[in-house]
């Protein structure tokens, strides 16, 4: 079944000896309860500190431009660690 919403997971983890396999079984799990089915980003093995990253940044690009109008993460670190950085997401996603 299709979604009327662009829904999007995002999933991160910092060093390359971390999975993100579990993040990505409970978003999956999720939207799949919901019969949505999402678009995919990750970054694997970089931190979160950086506000610029490869899978972070093609997320972002889509949000902007509307082709996403639902975000889901196992939790708001994945986004990312600095505080200014994670306002501004906010502050898009409730605008």
């Amino acid at each position: 079944m299709g979604n009327t919403n662009k829904i999007a997971i995002y999933a991160r983890v910092s060093t390359d000896d971390q999975s993100l396999d579990p993040q990505l079984r409970d978003l999956r799990e999720y939207c799949q309860l919901r019969k949505w089915e999402p678009t995919e980003y990750v970054d694997h093995g970089i931190s979160g500190a950086k506000d610029s990253r490869p899978g972070w940044n093609d997320c972002w690009d889509a949000l902007q431009k509307g082709k996403v109008s639902v975000l889901v993460v196992h939790s708001l670190d994945r986004l990312g660690r600095s505080l200014p950085h994670l306002v501004k997401i906010i502050t898009f996603l409730t605008e």
